[in-house]
């Protein structure tokens, strides 16, 4: 049982929650996912199964997509509206002028991190440190937002929300408290839905409710979407014969003596490497210095 499912995660769930109740449903120990997302956040959460949870690590695309809401005139410790809230401010703001200031956010800026988030600084959680109410210096990290539009505004109760396509790392909460500082009078993320992660959208995915149906109809498992599907991006290395064998052994193989290489001349980046009637084999690496291909993940052993 190896695979992806794609779920749209609800509200009120941790992520850990979902891998326990896919856990369950697929009956398998052996399931991870990629890309936390809160609590108060729905939304694109990709579930790995079986020889699938190796891609966690190694994803070619990091990028991620949400839909957020937030309202100006006020600020939490958490920067959302699960928190305690800080201060309170009279918003003069219009529909115009978050268009201007979200201009500023565009591309790539420098973020801080929230203290509120599982980041580990000396060996410890900063949730944890935040929960015990201590707050420490972190530092400011670069992050970049591809896509950032307003889909709609009320300017009466001062909510708007925005789309934002972005780098892995980015946290949306701290984009729209920082939206808030640069009008003036403060914000907080009221509502959170990520429409793309890891190369999948919304389209892609099961609701939590169509996942328990599946699973009690005995075809949950027809829903996992092959290893390959999250590597298809990358350039293919195709081998054959002793050459497949070897690579299914874990040897490094000869890179002269691999056509296709020719065409990838310097190429440093993953390596997708399939096999004989189309099998996904694993990622590689070209080490051009040593003249070999040297293995990164396997993720199609030989058996016996």
């Amino acid at each position: 049982m190896d695979g992806i499912i794609i779920l749209d995660k609800p509200e009120d769930f941790t992520s850990f929650d979902m891998v326990a109740k896919m856990r369950r449903l697929l009956g398998t120990r052996k399931v991870g996912h990629a890309g936390t997302l809160d609590p108060m956040a729905t939304g694109v959460l990709p579930i790995f199964v079986g020889r699938a949870t190796k891609c966690c690590d190694i994803l070619p695309n990091q990028n991620k997509r949400y839909t957020a809401t937030f309202q100006l005139g006020y600020t939490t410790d958490t920067l959302d509206a699960t928190g305690r809230v800080l201060t309170r401010t009279e918003v003069s703001a219009t529909k115009e002028d978050v268009e201007k200031a979200l201009e500023s956010f565009r591309g790539e800026i420098m973020q801080l991190p929230p203290m509120y988030s599982a980041i580990q600084i000396n060996g410890k959680r900063l949730y944890d440190l935040a929960r015990q109410g201590i707050e420490i210096e972190r530092e400011k990290r670069p992050v970049t937002i591809t896509e950032l539009n307003l889909l709609s505004a009320d300017d009466t109760q001062h909510i708007y929300q925005i789309d934002v396509a972005c780098s892995k790392g980015t946290y949306i909460r701290t984009l729209c408290a920082d939206i808030g500082e640069a009008l003036g009078c403060g914000a907080t993320m009221t509502a959170l839905r990520r429409t793309e992660a890891a190369g999948f959208s919304i389209a892609d995915s099961i609701t939590l409710e169509e996942a328990e149906k599946l699973s009690e109809e005995g075809t949950l498992t027809e829903r996992l979407l092959p290893i390959r599907t999250v590597f298809e991006s990358l350039p293919a290395l195709h081998l054959a014969g002793r050459q497949q064998t070897l690579f299914q052994n874990g040897v490094k193989l000869d890179l002269a003596r691999l056509n296709e290489m020719k065409t990838m001349q310097g190429y440093t980046g993953d390596i997708r490497i399939m096999g004989e009637d189309d099998v996904f084999l694993g990622i590689s690496v070209a080490d051009w210095e040593n003249g070999e291909l040297k293995m990164k993940k396997l993720f199609s052993i030989l058996e016996g």
